[in-house]
């Protein structure tokens, strides 16, 4: 009865006349924390904006909330709580006139938008210093715990003071002041004692920490994001980067999550609705800051990229990404070719000489650098930065992941029942075939590797059909049986497969693997793979290790920047930096620099809003590479030129030579992100001089159908 009298005032309210000193359009109410139908945890930061001199009353869901709202500079704001599972209304009502809103929440465990939970989940709260899980008494796959089960992993808020001693460590805060407290100089010069108000908890089952200044927030905030390989089914633990000593020191507040680490798992679904969480958990405690600027590398870099991409601004409002790549799924191209060559170049002597690697797989070799696997020199970055991710990602047998807790999980042995694929981590989106086995988007079917290594003339046409015919590909997942030595430490030394050659299709022609359609479309348009559609400022900075065969190989932040170009046209509101790493490794961390030019540009964006990203972009906001020391060698719109155009090499191309990958040899875009190439007959393509120089002879032509009897890739 009370909800149907409320909304018959409200509707009365309406339809009366308005005074000429107020319009409907100057009360408005809006979710300042999270989109309104992605509310979480039954709690949500509003904001008022009435007519002058309106007395405001703010109901939920029909009971008066007017209370808790407090005057702003923009309005009224008050965090709403006791909202029910599902969809609730807000109302504001400034008479004559009335606006609602409605708002759906989730629980704090979630999901919103990820899709079901994950089991078996390890829970890891009492090794991150929450304690133990909360049972929840259900039977089912979680980690056993005194008293019952936590299948969600939830663990009660911790709040608690840290100090950064004068040794650079963290200690707890004891009630007097310590002898050793550091102090530390904010962006406005003022300088403050070093002591940290952290608050931790368990939002979307991942661990979330919350770190500020106790006395010197600048009203900024970072998201730190971080990087790694891992197949999911664990909570993670937060990394160090939760208590970055910059960040805090300059004032920033700094957001962190075991859910956004890639080394947790690599969901990037699931990882941007974490960090949608826990940013309302932010806003919620401290309200909307200025800006939140990400900061990470490597699969930190790549959240970046997919969460401004699918999110807009609701993460984070500017992008520091660090070493990166566009996204992770469509790296796993390229990377399943790696130990297919490797085997070959291993058992032929042509290829004996590890610098002639590159002419096949792209990226860099080098006789010098020394093999991690065998001690001696000699490597390449297929094996120094990519071997063991092809068993990790494609084999459902294997994972890297020995934590000692599987032991206490119940039924024993429920580890064993999971698929440890990438494939299977996100089966709700790649689907799963008849087999059980989630579908996998792989394949090589018409990839003709080293093709521009033949028109460049490095390798004969002989070499050329050899390597096709020998090369082969994956077996499907339920056919791979276990790892052997050195993934399988038990099989070591008697049983070596650093290939995994035991889980290829081998034969002459080997034969090729073709990508499951299904698994290929349902990615494309799921928001993993990284199309270019982002509008924020961004910082790409890396430290050029080409020489180091480091995975984070150089030309990957043009790859980026050239699928924002394809995506319409521009990239301007990104800028490339590098950082000199030779001859001994990195020696300076150019990341204060790119956080001083992300302020100066979320200034001008703030004063002139009109202008855009672009057209506030400061004078140190341009392509610059930087020399080992962290001088400047060049700076300016033309010092990456003869990459992504035609145009004599510019001082930073000079610089910095880039590297490529086996399919950017094999004739594809330097993008990449092609899983399954559109294919041309044999006939067309040597009829349209796809091999240079060369005309095959009928034998070879003959061979080259038998290698590729559907046809050759038309990239």
């Amino acid at each position: 009865m009370k909800a149907v009298m409320v909304l018959t005032v409200l509707a009365s309210l309406l339809a009366a006349p308005a005074p000429a000193y107020a319009s409907g359009a100057d009360l408005a109410l809006e979710v300042l924390s999270s989109a309104a139908d992605q509310v979480t945890g039954g709690d949500a930061l509003v904001r008022v904006r009435q007519p002058r001199g309106a007395k405001l009353k703010v109901l939920r869901n029909g009971d008066d909330v007017t209370s808790v709202f407090q005057r702003t500079e923009d309005g009224l704001t008050g965090l709403v709580t006791g909202l029910r599972d599902g969809d609730n209304t807000i109302t504001a009502v400034a008479w004559p006139h009335l606006r609602s809103l409605r708002v759906r929440n989730h629980p704090a465990q979630g999901p919103i938008f990820s899709g079901p939970h994950q089991y078996p989940f390890l829970c890891k709260t009492e090794r991150s210093g929450l304690g133990p899980p909360v049972a929840d008494n259900q039977d089912g796959q979680g980690m056993r715990v005194s008293g019952g089960w936590s299948r969600d992993c939830f663990a009660p808020v911790v709040q608690d003071r840290l100090y950064r001693s004068t040794d650079g460590t963290y200690k707890p805060m004891p009630d007097g002041r310590p002898a050793d407290l550091a102090t530390t100089t904010l962006l406005d010069g003022r300088t403050v004692d070093f002591v940290v108000r952290r608050e931790r908890g368990v939002v979307n089952r991942f661990i979330y920490s919350i770190a500020m200044l106790e006395n010197g927030w600048n009203g900024r905030a970072i998201y730190r994001f971080d990087g790694g390989v891992a197949i999911g089914h664990d909570q993670g633990t937060p990394g160090s980067a939760a208590l970055d000593p910059y960040g805090l020191g300059k004032g920033y507040a700094i957001l962190h999550s075991s859910g956004t680490r890639t080394s947790t798992h690599y969901n990037l679904i699931l990882g941007g609705e974490t960090a949608l969480m826990v940013k309302e958990r932010f806003i919620e405690r401290h309200g909307r800051p200025l800006y939140t600027v990400g900061v990470g590398a490597s699969g930190g870099a790549i959240q970046q990229y997919v969460y401004a991409q699918n999110h807009g601004t609701r993460v984070i409002d500017a992008a520091i990404p660090q070493y990166s790549y566009p996204d992770m799924v469509t790296q796993t191209i390229h990377v399943g070719d790696c130990e297919l060559l490797e085997r070959y170049m291993d058992r032929t002597p042509r290829w004996a000489k590890w610098d002639d690697r590159t002419a096949l797989i792209g990226m860099n070799a080098s006789d010098t650098v020394a093999n991690p696997y065998t001690g001696r020199p000699g490597s390449d970055e297929c094996v120094n930065g990519w071997r063991g991710l092809t068993p990790l990602s494609m084999n459902p047998l294997w994972t890297s992941n020995d934590d000692p807790e599987w032991q206490r999980m119940d039924p024993p042995g429920v580890k064993d029942t999971v698929h440890w694929t990438h494939w299977d981590d996100l089966k709700h989106v790649y689907g799963v075939d008849a087999t059980g086995y989630a579908r996998s988007t792989w394949d090589n079917v018409g990839v003709q590797y080293g093709l521009k290594a033949l028109v460049d003339g490095v390798v004969t046409p002989e070499e050329f059909l050899e390597v096709n015919a020998a090369a082969g590909s994956w077996k499907e997942s339920a056919d791979m049986v276990q790892e052997g030595c050195p993934f399988v430490r038990s099989a070591c030394p008697a049983d070596p497969d650093p290939w995994s050659a035991r889980n290829m299709n081998l034969g002459d022609p080997a034969p090729r693997r073709t990508g499951d359609p299904v698994a290929i479309r349902n990615v494309e348009r799921s928001g993993l793979v990284f199309r270019g559609d982002i509008d924020l400022p961004v910082i790409d900075w890396r430290h050029y290790l080409e020489d180091q065969l480091d995975m984070h190989n150089a030309h990957q932040s043009f790859a980026s920047r050239k699928r924002m170009l394809d995506h319409d046209g521009s990239a301007g509101n990104q800028v490339i930096w590098f950082t000199d790493a030779r001859p001994d490794g990195p020696k300076f961390d150019q990341t204060p620099e790119a956080l001083r030019v992300i302020d100066e540009w979320m200034a001008n964006i703030r004063r002139h809003p009109r202008r855009g990203v672009v057209g506030n972009k400061p004078p140190q906001a341009v392509d610059r590479c930087f020399a080992t020391d962290g001088t400047q060698i060049a700076a300016g719109p033309r010092v990456w030129d003869g990459v992504l155009d035609r145009r004599s090499p510019g001082a930073c191309t000079r610089r910095f030579p880039l590297y490529s990958t086996t399919r950017i040899v094999a004739g594809g875009p330097i993008e990449g992100g092609v899983y399954k190439c559109r294919l041309q007959p044999v006939d067309r393509a040597v009829a349209r001089g796809l091999y240079g120089s060369w005309r095959p002879t009928a034998d070879q032509r003959a061979r080259l159908k038998q290698i590729f009897p559907t046809g050759v890739c038309d990239y």
